[in-house]
């Protein structure tokens, strides 16, 4: 989870490979460092510094391009990958002309240190699909470079050994990915099921508010007119349902003061998933904010979605959200019959109430709603 109590919560997977990433490219970064330190003390002969220096000063490039990605603590790239796999099988290739013959027949040249670092990337990088064929042919490749530098080096126990650091890789890599999409899929049911939480209770809160704001102004009104209080109009009488009515259109939402992070775009998608009678087309950008900020949101467009649902004699509307300069940005969007805010109806109390007073409300939020033949906007937002 990204903050206790959070509904947000950051993807196993994604947190998985980062990390792996991360410790991979920072391997290789060590690792194609010595191999640099050591290949230019063991050129010795029959080493072709025509063909070292060339190889060294490509290899030291890719070598500098892994630690940047160390140090922005950024993804491994394919390309980047691939690349130091065509990079390590042209040193294989070469190693008449780039290893000492001493270090060539007991195995321990600095061409034999990035074999096993660059099939262990593969592995971290990329599934068994791709993984295992590369890494095949990577070692394929070192045990013919071993036999061109030396057509009686037996190779076959430097393969068996690329082999289980090749099995051993791959199977740990697809075990841990394997417990990251588990753990991605009971947290993504927890989140969901809080947000459906949180959806029903807002339900139930706007029908119980709006039960007692009706209760508490009008009804009460008219109980005392029915009971013969008022046989008249007088200015008493005036003033009390002008404040009736003032009370019943600034119904309005009035969520917990809660400071609870809170995954904007799911609790978006659930909403829009509840809509009845309504196909959502969703883009919803990744955001936490605070519950309440969260709640108002999610309030405002379950109003507007109702309201297309209701008057706008369309079946499809458009859920967008996005960040912009820091500003958390919400529309609601239909091609439907559009309506005249001037004329609005006074029994239309969501779109006051439910809509522009929630959100405006809410310290640097607002609300704005155009309306045409062409359908109707809902635009929402909230700076922190």
């Amino acid at each position: 989870m990204a903050h206790p109590g959070s509904t947000r919560y950051d993807s196993a997977t994604r947190q998985f490979e980062k990390a792996v990433a991360r410790t991979g490219a920072g391997a290789r970064s060590a690792v194609g460092s010595v191999a640099v330190v050591s290949a230019a003390f063991g050129a010795v002969a029959p080493v072709s510094v025509a063909w070292l220096a060339p190889m060294l000063a490509i290899h030291l490039v890719w070598t500098a391009l892994f630690l940047r990605v160390w140090w922005h603590k950024e993804p491994l790239p394919n390309w980047l990958v691939a690349g130091d796999v065509a990079i390590t099988v042209a040193l294989c290739l070469a190693q008449r002309h780039l290893v000492a013959t001493e270090a060539l027949v007991t195995g321990s040249s600095w061409v034999a240190g990035l074999v096993t670092m660059t099939i262990v990337i593969a592995g971290l990088s990329w599934g068994p699909k791709v993984a295992v064929p590369v890494g095949l042919g990577v070692a394929g490749a070192f045990a013919a470079g071993v036999r061109l530098a030396s057509p009686t080096q037996d190779v076959a126990g430097t393969l068996m050994i690329h082999l289980v650091q090749l099995l051993a890789i791959v199977m740990l890599m697809t075990l841990l990915r394997r417990s990251a999409t588990s753990a991605d899929a009971f947290l993504k049911e927890s989140a969901r099921a809080e947000i459906a939480r949180m959806v029903e209770r807002l339900r139930r809160e706007d029908e119980l508010r709006q039960v007692g704001s009706i209760h508490e102004t009008a009804l009460h009104t008219l109980t005392m007119v029915g009971l013969g209080t008022y046989d008249r109009p007088t200015p008493t009488l005036r003033d009390q349902v002008a404040t009736d009515l003032a009370a019943l259109e600034q119904l309005r939402d009035r969520p917990r003061a809660d400071s609870v992070p809170i995954a904007l775009d799911a609790l978006l998608d659930e909403v829009a998933g509840r809509a009845r009678g309504l196909d959502v087309h969703r883009s919803l950008t990744p955001e936490t904010v605070p519950g309440n900020v969260a709640e108002r949101f999610a309030r405002a467009v379950t109003e507007a979605l109702a309201n297309v649902a209701l008057h706008a004699g369309v079946r499809e509307a458009e859920l967008v959200s996005s960040t912009r300069d820091g500003e958390v940005r919400v529309e609601v969007a239909d091609t439907g019959r559009g309506f005249d805010q001037d004329r609005l109806p006074p029994d239309r109390f969501g779109v006051r109430g439910s809509i522009l007073d929630t959100m405006r409300s809410l310290p640097n939020g607002g609300a704005e709603i155009s309306s045409g033949d062409q359908g109707t906007r809902v635009r929402l937002w909230w700076r922190p």
